[in-house]
């Protein structure tokens, strides 16, 4: 067994990775980046090693830095996690060469399948199904165009050393394949170094599922069952749940048995997941799936699988790695209940998915226990960057059945409380609640297709949000006056009293929120041990106590109610189970003019890289034409044109880093 293991890797996964050494006995070395000096990856593990600058190509994935981290720790073995150097098969043979134990697969095997083109081609050798298409060495955009129209559209393009749906493009027609392929290949290019693609048949009703293997040096492979990856954004998971609703023991049979068959056609070691598409109307034939590709590393939703086989899958990596069999034979593998996983991103599920960086001012999770699992790799006062995955933590919960499990989940979903970054929250819970979901009707188009029950438009504030807020704030305004009035010296002055009490006249109080873009007023009297509050079309009793953390126990005309009530400057956060409302509280003293001077400027919507200029200043455009290109967070997002009109100047230039808001291009529209 290994004596000190440094985690190749940051956040969440880091943190996991440590936490199975410690139990095990082993040491951990982490290593960080300038961004990540004070992260939690870096406290969790026993020592900490620097490795270069905040962009990941100057740190977590420069291979030297790492292994003279590793060698400097006098660390014994390396575990890459996920992402990041993970499936670089160069990494593999750097920590060989270096004496490093790579707590992986064969370089071997890795090289086998970082390639889309190569793995498609070893798998139809291996009678494993493929989807139609087109994996070859020939990348001239008219050969590839050419192909695409043999498959048939619509095709998806993929990168073929990506993932994380990065360098993958759905195309419909044909005239939209030359900016769809460009795009790709840009993309793959920065995320990958290799702009390779190839292009298959995309099926526009398909589920994404996927088995779990594991193989030893000893010659013994398994399969530890599957997971249903088919909800996501952007090509990329954001719920899973294993086992897949709908799977038969035929099918089960079927994809496990193909899965085991293409670990064994590149002599694997180690973990590895083999993903599969699945004719959603189909689900549940035995002859209904198609190889997509094999991920030679543990997977960010292998905690479901954990949850249903009671294994530890980081450990099985070490013991492997470390020369030792399988602990277990496909026989003795058992299933056991549902389990189901959501990744809390800090995003915007309202502006399609986009990243959403900023300081954690507010962060609260539900207690953990055998029902609930939290992996997380960041804490309140942290920040989201816009240098890596925009990951806030992973909310699993397991039951004996899919039904229990999913009600687990959104229980704990509806405990989470975030103040900062917009984050996909409200967007996990509906999800999860959502009445086809329930029944099991997922498939990759899901998130598009219910988008309005599961993406709703903001909507006004309710009464209930309205008088929680107002009754969180006469608390706190209570307790604040109340410790003036201990430390002045007349403590029983009726001018510390906050109820609005004025000499000769009736008392009460105005409090004042911006909700969206309209003012509400909630005027509140106080009724010896209770307010009564006023609202636009109602009047209720209320009383309560406010815990300094923003608890808040509510009595709202007799109905009790558990909700939070964070103050973050004039902001006012109101959570109740599943959901959360934001309210601004308007200083009457203030300035209130407003206005909205963005008209005819093109503003960066989150901090980024330029990374295309397509237009130059003066050049006519029309409404749509793609104008510049920002590259955060891994993604790439397009500035488009809002109109036809004319480029008046371009305010930065290629390469250079902006912060959201900045203005990027100023546009004149034509009259």
């Amino acid at each position: 067994m290994f004596s000190k293991i440094l985690i190749a890797n940051r956040g969440e996964i880091a943190c996991r990775v440590a936490r199975t050494a410690r139990r095990l006995g082993i040491a951990t070395v982490a290593v960080y980046s300038d961004a990540d000096a004070e992260a939690l990856h870096t406290m969790v593990a026993d020592e900490a090693r620097h490795i270069g600058g905040a962009r990941a190509n100057e740190s977590y994935l420069v291979i030297e830095n790492i292994v003279e981290a590793a060698r400097a720790a006098g660390a014994d073995a390396v575990h890459p996690g996920y992402g990041f150097l993970s499936e670089n098969a160069g990494f593999a043979e750097a920590c060989a060469e270096a004496g490093l134990a790579f707590i992986g697969p064969p370089a071997d095997a890795i090289r086998a399948m970082g390639s889309k083109n190569e793995s498609k081609r070893l798998m139809e050798r291996a009678d494993v199904p493929i989807l139609p298409g087109y994996h070859g060495d020939d990348q001239d955009p008219e050969v590839l165009k050419r192909e695409a129209g043999k498959i048939g559209y619509p095709v998806l393009i993929k990168a073929s050393a990506g993932g994380g749906g990065r360098g993958m493009r759905i195309v419909e027609e044909d005239g939209a394949f030359d900016d769809a392929l460009a795009g790709a290949k840009r993309e793959a290019k920065a995320g990958f170094g290799d702009e390779t693609v190839l292009i298959e048949k995309y099926l526009a009703s398909s589920r994404h599922v996927e088995i779990q293997v594991f193989a030893d040096g000893h010659g013994n492979t398994v399969h530890l069952f599957e997971r249903d990856c088919s909800i996501q954004r952007r090509h990329q998971k954001v719920i899973e749940e294993a086992p897949a609703p709908g799977m038969t023991p035929e099918m089960r049979a079927e994809m496990g048995g193909a899965a085991i068959a293409a670990a064994q056609a590149i002599d694997y070691v180690g973990a590895g997941t083999v993903e599969f598409l699945v004719e959603a109307e189909r689900m549940g034939s035995p002859d209904a799936f198609y190889f997509m590709e094999m991920n030679t590393r543990l997977q960010v939703e292998h905690p479901v699988t954990e949850m249903i086989t009671g294994l530890d899958l980081v450990e099985w990596q070490i013991r492997v790695a470390a020369g030792e069999a399988l602990p277990l034979k496909q026989d003795e593998i058992a299933l056991a209940g549902h389990a189901v996983e959501a990744r809390l991103y800090a995003e915007d599920p309202r502006r399609n998915f986009m990243p959403s960086p900023g300081k954690l001012e507010h962060l609260r999770f539900p207690g953990e226990n055998a029902h609930v699992r939290i992996d997380a790799g960041i804490r309140e006062g942290d920040e989201v960057t816009v240098h890596y995955d925009p990951m806030i933590a992973k909310v699993i919960a397991w039951d004996t059945d899919r039904e229990a499990a999913l009600a687990r989940l959104r229980r704990a979903l509806g405990e989470i409380e975030v103040v900062g970054p917009t984050t996909n929250l409200t967007f996990l819970y509906a999800a999860a609640a959502n009445a086809a979901f329930v029944r099991g009707e997922v498939d990759t188009g899901f998130i598009e297709r219910h988008s309005d029950d599961v993406i709703p438009e903001v909507r006004p504030a309710t009464t209930q949000v309205l008088a929680l807020a107002a009754l969180a704030e006469l608390l706190r305004r209570e307790k604040a006056a109340g410790e003036t009035a201990a430390e002045g010296a007349d403590p029983h002055s009726p001018w510390h009293r906050i109820d609005g009490w004025r000499l000769n006249d009736r008392s009460y109080t105005e409090l004042r929120f911006l909700d969206g873009a309209e003012t509400v007023v909630v005027r509140a009297h106080f009724e010896d041990d209770h307010y009564m509050l006023d609202l636009a079309e109602d009047s209720l009793r209320a009383q309560g106590d406010l815990r300094d953390d923003g608890t808040l126990l509510a009595d709202l005309d007799g109905a009790r109610i558990a909700a939070s009530v964070v103050a973050h400057g004039d902001e006012r956060i109101v959570f109740t189970h599943g959901h959360n409302h934001r309210l601004e509280l308007v200083d009457p003293l203030a300035a209130t003019a407003r206005h909205d001077a963005s008209g005819g400027r093109l503003t960066a919507p989150m901090p980024g890289r330029i990374i295309s200029i397509e237009v130059a200043e003066g050049d006519s455009v029309r409404a749509g034409q793609q104008l510049m290109v920002l590259e955060a967070m891994k993604m790439e997002h397009t500035i488009t044109a809002p109109a036809s009109g004319t480029v008046a100047a371009i305010r930065f230039a290629l390469g250079d880093q902006v912060p959201e808001g900045a203005e990027l291009i100023a546009f004149e529209a034509a009259d």
